[in-house]
Parts: C-alpha cells; structure tokens; sequence
C-alpha cells in the first residue's frame, strides 16, 4: 500500500508533464516519457489509464492510428468508465470512415455523460453520415437543448434538416449558429440554400453574396448565386457567376451544367452543349448533364445525337423519369412511335402522375391513328392537372377531328392560355375586351387574325353569321395579303393592318378571333355554316386571262406543292420539289399553272424540259390575284395550304394531298371529303409508310378518270400506234 502511494505521485507528475509536452506540440516526447509505465500492472489503474489515454494522443496527432486505438483500447480494459477515452475512440474511427465503430463509442460516452452536448454532437454527427438521419436530428436537438449557444450543432442540425426538407427549421437553426459562426462563409453559403427553397430569393441572393464578401474565391457560393440570379432572369449576370466559379475550380460538374442551362436560356445551344460536355468530361456519369446535353441538342435539331444522350442518362440513372419522356419526344420527331410510345411509358412506370408523359402518349398514339386510346392518355394527362395547356390542346385537336366539336371548340379555346402561342399575347396587346358569347347588338367588333391564312379563308364565313348577331361594324385586322379579298366579304366593314387596328382597339366594343366564333355560335358537325362566298373583281380576272389564253388548249390545272416554311408541320405536308409531280405530265391535254409562292418559287421558274409550267405564282401580289387565276382554271391541286382554303371556297374543285404524320384536325379522320368543303374538295390522304409517290399516282389516275378516256393515249401511257409492215411477203 505505502509502495502504491510512494509510485502514484510521480506517475501523476509525468502524466501532467507529458500533458504539457503534448500542449506545446512535442507528442513524440510525451510518448516516450509515458510508455515505459504503459504496461506496468503494479501501478494505480487511474495513473496507467491516464497513461494510456495520453499515449493514444500522441499516436492519433503522430498519424499512427493503429497504435492511437490499441492504447485507446488497452486504457479502457483498465478503466472501461473513462469518457474522454470514448469520445477520442470515436474521433478517430470517424476520420478513418468506420462509423459503426465511432458510432458505438459515441453511444458510450451519452451514457456515461448524458448531459455532455459535445457527445450528443458527435453521435449526431455520426449518425448523420450513417444515413440515420431521424437519430441525428434527435442528436442534434438534444446537444442544443443542453447549450442553447452550440453554435456548430444548430450549424449542423441546419444541414441535417435541409436533408430533410424541413427549410423554415432549417433557417431557424443557421440563424442560431450565426451569432458565433458569422464569419464562416459556409453558414451564409446554405443559408441561401434554404431560403432558395422558401422562395426568397432576394435574401438568398443576399446571402451568397455575404458569403462571397467572407470569401471571393468560394466556387460553391459562386455557383449557387448564378442560380439564383437564372431564377430571375438576370442571365447574363448568372452567365458570369458561373463562369467565375468555375475560374476557381475547373472541375466542377455542377457548374458546368448550370453553366449550360444559362446558355440555353440565352439560346446559344452550341455554348450551352459544350458546357454539358465539359460537365461529363468532369464526371462521366453524370445523368443530369447527359440530360440536359439531349436538350440542347434536341434544340439544335440533331435528333440522332439527342437520342443517344438521353439513353447515356438512363443508363447513368434509370429513374429519371423526364429523360424517358423526352427520349419518346425525340423517337416520335424520328418518326419511331411504337419505340416513343415505350420510352412514354417507361417514364410512367418511374412516375405514374407524369402529365407529360401521359399528354405525349397522347401524341403519339393520335399519329398511329389509335384514336381512342389517344383520347384516354389526353384525358389522363388532364385529370392529373387539369390546366395543362399541351394535352388540352392536343385533346381539343384530336376531338375537332372526331367531329366532336361542342367539346372540342371550348378546349380549343386554351391556346389564349398557352405562354408559347401568339394568342395569349393578343389578350395583352388589345385594348378592349375579348368576346365571350355575350350580346352583339350595337356593338363594334374587332376581329383579329392570329392564325395562318389559310385559316382566315376556311372560317371567313363567320363573319356574315356574326353579323347577323347584330353587329353594328365589323372590322377585320388582317394580314395585307388577304386585304383586297377580304373587302369585298359579306359582314366585313373596314379592313386595316394590324398596327393600325391595335392603334385603335380602344374604339371597338370588343375583339375576337374568326376561330372563336364556331365555339360562341354553337358549330357542330351537322351545322357548318357554308364557305364564304368570295367575289372578284372583274378587271382583276380580264388582266390575269392573256397570261393563262398563252397555255395549250386543255384543261387548266393550278399547282401547289409547298406550304409555309415556318408551319410547325412543313416538313411533313410539303413536298421535296416540283419534280414530286412529274407523273402528272404524263396525262395529256392537261396544261399545268404555278400558284406556289415562297418556298418553291425556284422550282416554278426553272420547271425541268419536261415538266412545262406556267409560273404565274411568282408574280401575283396577294390573294386576290391567286383568286382571279384560280377562277380561270378547271382544278386545283395542291399540299394542305392555303390555296386550298382559297379555291375550295370559290367554288373551284380542289384536290388535297395530305401528309402521313400530323394531319390537321380541319380535314377529320379516314374520309376523303370535308364537310367543311363538301362538293369542292377530294382529300388525298398518305397511308402509313407510303411515300408521295403514291398519293401522287393516285391523282394521276384521277385526273385520267376525271378528264376522259382520249387522253390515255398519252405516249407515257396509251396504246402504241399502228405501223405499216414493210417486210417482204
């Protein structure tokens, strides 16, 4: 007993000697001044633990972890109540990554210290990065509750509840923390996170600029204040932040990307896919950059390339369910719709409440002719959110084109809602109301084009209905070239431009537009009011007759074989070329006239030597001149354009050649005539996989069967004529 008592006071004193050695930074003294006792069983267990614990230490700072534990270890197989030796375990499996370990001691040192917040920090800690994220936050709130001014646990009870989705207490503790944590720029850095989360961004735009001001060169901070300033639009600035953050890490992915989606913002696609590219080349599997690099390329009309990134994002992270979705989009611009519909439905499959994708089904099966099935996927699309713009416009096509009309004019009438279509900026540029189906009487109308003009032509017969509504004044703001013609219109008052008439839209009772009307005069299928019937001017027809005397004797067929260029569907309803029709020439007694405007002109001025053509297209002025030339022939043959609209309307035959993909909703489903047009107009449609050739050749056939027998004695395909036999009997 005297020799335990005579030992312990020096042990003591070279334990706190080595404490001191340990505090000035000189751990390799320390340890050699405690090891000779750290395996002398004769000495007191709390002299020899504390041996032990400081032999620990200066292992764990000299980096030799594996002697840090095993005297750690060793202390605690001589005194198992040592706390601090628990916390120290703890410490040093957590730098190792072996949380469970470091989980295990931290439980120790709660128990034996329950009211130490440091302990209940660390457990948190750990078990935060164990993915035990509810222990955590109990951790977390538990260390805090013991010291209201732990300034790092609000700080990562903060993280841990923006994991969590919890932002108004995620604030509420980076706020506590920033009192003693203010000049710590990663507490003003997630502050913005969360207060991005909440929707207020001008704080967290003041916040990531608070952390920048701590520290310039912060690349995270940097990258988030570019989203931020993206949110409100301020591009270019965000364009910078970026840009900047990047300077300072190259390598960083997430910069690349939102580096990218500024750029497309701003419309350079080519910048904009080089980011996306630099973000993979950063991180190759990166999904969202493989994501996005398909947008912007799909926006650079490279669908090949497009589809490939987007199946690199699936393959990188199968559960993104937008990047099935527009992987369909880009199989049905491919013209693959069984391949689209799958890739629609494996984005329902990830996420059955996707609107989108149910609204693309609905597409895509309305182009392979499943019309009801088209019906449900739209009507799926819109019991998910009911103000979904795209498949209640797809829905109103499809239903337009079934005829269906009560319901189909009322959903079509969303286009006024669509951020994307003319017609909602109509409702902000006119300065009277628009026309809802109220009263008329009296009242001045302002009917405002907004749609093509082949539009305008098809449902210029409204007018003389809404005038019969009692309408005081009409007056239509349209297009110049439809001016001339659209005078001398039953119900038209006054014609103006549209400058002139916006100038003016304060004087009018109210607006409309021409495809509103069937809606607020109840059109069905069986009550179509009859087309316009336009009038010419006679002088205009006198001065267009020399040009069309100059062709053969013959029947007299006007040709059109392109729409406008920027129509959403040209690529499907117009042809190639001119050359498209050569089989038409073959049918003799049939002198053929150019009405084709725009695109095609240079076709109609360089016809090959055997396709014959009078170009008179190129030079009429509007559609008055079309209309005098068109009232001279005997048929029209033309693409879905608004020659079609035009003829067909004054009473001239006209045939229509209709693409395979994107019919429009006007001309129905499977028939051949339009009850829009019921004794003017023949419908040629393209079946599935057919080319132009065919429907071509079947107008050949019809004008041989329309224009009479004689002529098939056409050298291409009559009957070769007789010979005298010259031989020898």
């Amino acid at each position: 007993m005297t020799l335990t008592q005579t030992l312990a006071s020096p042990i003591a004193d070279l334990n706190q000697r080595a404490v001191a050695l340990c505090s000035a930074g000189q751990f390799g003294e320390a340890l050699t001044m405690v090891t000779p006792w750290l395996d002398d069983a004769t000495l007191p267990n709390d002299a020899r633990a504390d041996s032990l614990n400081i032999a620990g230490a200066c292992c764990f700072a000299l980096r030799n972890m594996t002697d840090a534990e095993s005297h750690w270890r060793h202390c605690l197989r001589v005194k198992p109540d040592y706390a601090d030796v628990y916390g120290s375990l703890g410490s040093l499996f957590q730098s190792l990554g072996r949380l469970s370990a470091a989980k295990a001691m931290y439980r120790q040192l709660v128990a034996l210290r329950p009211d130490h917040a440091a302990a209940h920090h660390h457990l948190g800690n750990v078990l935060y990065g164990l993915g035990y994220k509810d222990e955590a936050e109990a951790s977390y709130r538990q260390a805090v509750t013991l010291r209201s001014d732990y300034a790092e646990a609000h700080y990562n009870h903060g993280i841990l509840l923006c994991d969590l989705r919890r932002p108004h207490e995620a604030e509420a503790a980076f706020r506590r923390a920033l009192p003693v944590l203010q000049n710590h720029p990663e507490v003003h850095n997630n502050l913005g996170n969360v207060l991005v989360a909440l929707g207020r961004i001008e704080e967290a735009d003041a916040a990531y600029r608070q952390a920048l001001t701590l520290r310039p060169q912060y690349p995270e901070a940097l990258n988030n204040l570019g989203g931020v300033l993206r949110a409100v639009q301020r591009l270019t600035e965000a364009e910078l932040a970026f840009r900047l953050a990047l300077t300072v890490r190259p390598d960083y992915a997430e910069a690349h990307l939102n580096l990218g989606a500024v750029l497309v913002d701003l419309a350079r696609l080519p910048e904009a896919e080089a980011a996306y590219r630099e973000a993979i080349a950063c991180r190759p599997d990166y999904a969202e950059a493989h994501y996005n690099l398909g947008i912007a390329l799909f926006g650079q009309e490279r669908f090949d390339d497009a589809e490939q990134a987007y199946r690199e994002a699936i393959r990188c992270q199968p559960g993104i369910a937008h990047a099935h979705n527009n992987l369909g989009c880009v199989l049905r611009v491919l013209d693959r719709f069984p391949e689209a519909l799958d890739a629609f439905q494996h984005a329902l499959d990830v996420c059955p409440e996707m609107a989108e994708a149910h609204s693309n089904l609905g597409s895509a099966f309305a182009q392979l002719r499943r019309l009801p099935e088209a019906e449900s996927a739209y009507r799926r699309a819109l019991a998910l959110r009911a103000d979904y713009g795209d498949a209640r416009f797809g829905l109103a096509g499809l239903l337009l084109g079934m005829g269906r009309f009560e319901e189909g004019w009322a959903l079509y009438e969303c286009r006024y809602e669509q951020p994307a279509f003319v017609h909602r900026r109509t409702r902000a540029m006119l300065g009277c109301p628009q026309w809802l189906g109220g009263p008329l009487v009296g009242k001045s109308l302002l009917v405002w084009q907004e749609d093509g003009l082949g539009d305008m032509l098809q449902f210029s017969r409204y007018f003389a209905l809404l005038k019969a509504q009692g309408v005081a004044h009409i007056a239509f703001a349209c297009a110049p070239a439809l001016h001339r013609l659209m005078a001398r219109v039953d119900g038209v008052d006054a014609v103006l431009d549209h400058t002139s008439a916006q100038a003016r839209a304060s004087d009018y009772d109210c607006w409309t537009s021409l495809l509103s009307a069937p809606l607020y005069l109840h059109t069905t299928i069986d009550t179509i009011p009859r087309a316009v019937q336009l009038t010419l001017e006679p002088a205009l027809v006198e001065q267009w007759r020399p040009a069309l005397n100059a062709l053969p004797p013959g029947r007299k067929i006007g040709l059109v074989w392109k729409g406008n260029a920027k129509h959403h569907n040209d690529a499907n309803r117009s042809m190639a070329s001119l050359a498209t029709l050569a089989p038409l020439w073959s049918v003799p007694g049939l002198g053929f006239v150019s009405l084709q405007k725009g695109q095609g002109e240079d076709d109609a001025h360089n016809p090959p030597a055997a396709q014959p053509l009078l170009d008179l297209g190129t030079k009429v002025t509007d559609f008055a001149d079309s209309a005098a030339i068109i009232a001279q022939l005997d048929l029209v043959i033309c693409v879905d354009t608004s020659i079609a609209h035009l003829a067909a309307s004054l009473g001239k035959p006209c045939w229509v050649m209709l693409p395979e993909r994107d019919v429009d909703w006007r001309w129905m489903h499977e028939r051949d005539d339009s009850p829009w047009y019921p004794h003017t107009l023949r419908l040629f449609r393209r079946a599935p996989g057919e080319d132009w050739a065919a429907s071509v050749e079947r107008v050949r056939q019809a004008c041989v069967e329309r224009f009479g027998a004689a002529m098939l004695r056409s050298p291409a395909y009559g009957i070769a004529p007789t010979e005298t036999d010259r031989s020898a009997p």
